[in-house]
């Protein structure tokens, strides 16, 4: 693999470890500004209605229904396949911890993932969570 394949492929993950580190910090303009395209979508179940559209959509539904929680997330084992020059696709094994006032959410699974690269540099364009488990306890 060239030195630029392995480049990209560290630009990808970089950006990927922004989005844990800006979700758990609740770096709103991060996620803005370095994380997602503005045509990014976000689909975080399995309903059809579990969908966010549009970088804005995606900021205020995170803020919405993240907001008075601690979380952490982590991504592991990412496999990242180079399309092109602009395009990748990734997949991420991943676990979180959500503590909400109103739940506990612990669970784990993948992100599925497209990236774009822009002028800026890379960023998510898609982003679909499947969970293999989730454990969810009100409070």
């Amino acid at each position: 693999m060239s030195e630029g394949r392995l480049l990209e492929l560290e630009a990808i993950k970089q950006l990927k470890a922004r989005y844990f580190r800006f979700i758990d910090t609740q770096n709103w303009d991060g996620l803005k500004n370095e994380v997602f395209s503005e045509d990014a979508q976000l689909k975080w179940g399995p309903d059809d209605d579990q969908v966010m559209v549009g970088r804005e959509a995606i900021l205020a539904g995170l803020k919405f229904n993240l907001e008075g929680a601690t979380t952490v997330h982590h991504g592991h084992m990412p496999e990242i396949d180079l399309i092109d020059d602009t395009h990748a696709r990734g997949i991420w094994s991943m676990f979180d911890r959500v503590d909400h006032p109103q739940y506990l959410l612990v669970g784990y699974g993948h992100y599925h993932e497209e990236y774009v690269k822009l002028a800026e540099g890379w960023r998510i364009q898609r982003l679909q969570l499947t969970r293999l488990h989730e454990e969810r306890t009100p409070k």
